[in-house]
């Protein structure tokens, strides 16, 4: 089945936005009072060598708009030149109206007055007024490659705005860009952080912004504890917003180095690009281009108290490039040279089902059921990803489930809606392998599998006590598997760090029925893999919550879900052309146009690591050179990309 990554595109053909927020070190936000050229050529002549094509850059609001019916003119021919620099180095840029929320603090035009940003009619007129003359002054520069309208308006505007008034906020901004003669693509700029992929409701939708908008901009600065979560924090947002048919652009992604050393940067940089490539991401705009630790600087807010903020540029303070920058300009040669405008996602087999329960507030639930349908989500994803089964996302929430994949992942769940049981064993009756894990949530209200006919769906005799769960005891759960299981052989034991809260570390008691076979058993010989035949396919329960396990747990990647899920695409038959045997590897594939295929090796591993991909029969694998490929060695956390022609 296909898995979705859009284009950004201009006159007909595809472009790919690889650049930095921009800030000039000569003033941070206020660089706009203090213009200094010279210095913002040699700034983008930096990044431009560095395999950089754009930036993202802003109008300061509070200076662009002094008073409520006035556009700074000076500052708009500071901007005007800031546009010629780019044409003369053949990059261009998007600029940011509505800036507002920076780097830690939020910055209002001293004639707001408090009103409401979303609500107030007059307010809202003159954002719009806004928009539209200063997209009108610089819509015919050809420097200009497309429009935002805020920068994270969701932590600038009022918390707690309801989606009627925000959505008909951009309505009025969106429209305000085609009034003023914009033909360029537009987006938000609200780091598509709406329920669709957070579980927190704030106002904004991701589907309301794909109605609106050109493309899709997530903003992404998790901070975790774990390695691999870590790295593929940015993709599987990436890959949620990909949903929505609409370009998906990383528009924020980084780090300060504050935080970081430059090794560590580095990977970080590396792991975020490969990942949301490999996740639906078709741009990314690093942020940001430069430290900012000058004398001036360090005394102007929000440098004076955020100093950490600083720190995420690309060069430092005095314009030298930073182990990010290098990663940057590797990963423009790898676009090049697999020729990415040509390319597209490899098909995949495999499809993660995300609870309608993460987006949609039925009555009477809780947020904390949304925020871990997000979490546990999202471990699945990786240890699929890391099982060289990378799954497109399924959304509940869009209706009934598609067929056409071979394997579907339900974990760890506790809440679906009633029909989409049904539909699963439909699914599984038409040859589909469904593997569900059971979860009771996270909480104690209504503590429970909300489940339809949870024992007819699997062949079981559910033996749970109302109101009560069964805890797990033991510090590491233990699955053997009693016989041949797809790439795990009878007797394989597998190990999983049992955590959660006294509600959540909890496993299902049953008794397997008549039809059902337990595949595997926990360590005091209760079921805890059981397969179902159904029809052409089968329905697999595991009574472990397995992902919810390993989401909750620190350093826990790579773990052995990710030895499930690579049995259960053998089971289901999944197509996977090129695997390795080592979780700690990650295998996915871009199609090319003209017929052969790339292949993306990406390490998880902090030490160099050698490795002998598999290959399947009717493929030959060679280096980008077109050497034959038997082994190769990854760096630490390094990514490695092959080319895959059909023999």
């Amino acid at each position: 089945m296909p898995r979705p990554a859009a284009r950004m595109s201009r006159d007909g053909r595809p472009i790919t936005w690889l650049g930095a927020n921009f800030w000039s070190r000569s003033g941070g936000p206020l660089m706009w009072r203090s213009y200094d050229a010279g210095l913002v050529a040699d700034e983008l002549r930096v990044l431009r060598d560095h395999g950089l094509n754009m930036t993202r850059s802003f109008f300061y609001w509070p200076d662009f708009m002094p008073e409520p019916d006035r556009i700074d003119e000076e500052l708009c021919a500071h901007y005007a030149d800031f546009l010629d620099r780019h044409q003369e180095l053949g990059m261009t840029t998007v600029p940011t109206f509505l800036v507002g929320h920076m780097s830690g603090e939020n910055w209002d035009p001293a004639w707001r007055g408090g009103r409401d940003l979303y609500g107030d009619v007059w307010l809202v007129a003159r954002q719009a007024w806004f928009v539209r003359e200063m997209t009108r002054r610089f819509k015919d520069h050809p420097a200009v490659t497309g429009w935002l309208i805020s920068n994270e308006m969701p932590i600038y505007g009022a918390p707690g705005a309801s989606r009627d008034v925000v959505d008909s906020w951009a309505q009025l901004v969106v429209d305000a860009v085609r009034a003023g003669g914009g033909t360029q693509p537009v987006s938000l700029g609200d780091g598509a952080w709406g329920i669709e992929n957070s579980g927190h409701d704030n106002g904004f939708r991701v589907a309301d912004s794909a109605r609106l908008c050109d493309w899709l901009g997530p903003h992404v600065y998790r901070m975790e504890n774990d390695p691999v979560r870590q790295h593929y924090a940015a993709a599987w947002v990436c890959e949620l917003t990909s949903t929505f048919d609409r370009p998906v652009v990383l528009e924020e992604f980084g780090l300060t180095s504050a935080f970081a050393s430059g090794e560590h940067a580095a990977a970080y940089y590396r792991q975020a690009l490969h990942n949301s490539l490999l996740a639906g991401a078709t741009g990314w705009i690093a942020w940001n281009n430069s430290d900012y630790d000058t004398p001036v600087l360090r005394e102007q807010d929000p440098y004076r108290h955020h100093a950490f903020e600083m720190y995420f540029g690309l060069t430092d303070s005095t314009g030298r490039p930073k182990p990010q920058l290098g990663e940057l300009h590797a990963f423009s040669r790898v676009l090049e040279e697999v020729e990415w405008e040509r390319c597209a996602r490899a098909d995949t087999d495999t499809a993660l089902v995300v609870s309608s329960y993460l987006d949609t507030p039925y009555p009477f639930t809780r947020d904390e059921d949304r925020s871990y349908v997000q979490e546990t989500g999202r471990q699945a994803w990786i240890a699929g990803r890391l099982a060289d089964a990378p799954a497109a996302v399924v959304r509940e929430s869009d209706g009934e489930l598609p067929a056409g994949y071979r394997l579907y992942l339900v974990p760890s769940v506790k809440q679906l809606l009633s029909p989409t049981w049904y539909r699963l064993e439909e699914l599984a009756r038409g040859g589909a392998t469904v593997y569900v894990s059971y979860s009771p949530g996270a909480h104690e209200e209504q503590r429970g599998p909300w489940w339809a006919r949870l024992d007819e769906l699997f062949g079981v005799r559910h033996e749970l006590a109302y109101g009560l769960v069964e805890p797990i005891e033991d510090d590491e759960v233990t699955f053997v598997l009693q016989r041949d299981f797809g790439s795990l052989g009878a007797g394989t034991r597998l190990g999983f760090r049992a955590a959660g809260t006294a509600d959540s570390r909890c496993f299902l008691p049953v008794r397997v029925a008549a039809g059902a076979e337990a595949v595997a058993v926990d360590g005091h010989g209760r079921p805890a893999l059981v397969e179902r035949r159904v029809g052409a396919g089968r329905m697999v329960l595991c009574t472990y919550p397995l992902e919810h396990m390993a989401a909750v747990t620190p350093r826990v990647n790579p773990e052995a879900t990710s030895r499930i899920y690579d049995a259960l695409a053998v089971t289901a038959g999944v197509r996977r052309p090129v695997t390795v045997a080592d979780p700690r590897v990650a295998v996915d594939l871009v199609d090319h146009a003209a017929g052969h295929r790339w292949v993306w090796l990406v390490s998880q591993c902090a030490q160099e690591l050698p490795v002998k991909p598999v290959v399947a029969a009717g493929w030959r694998l060679t280096s980008r050179d077109g050497e034959p490929v038997q082994a190769v060695t990854l760096a630490p956390y390094g990514v490695e990309v092959l080319r895959l022609d059909a023999e």
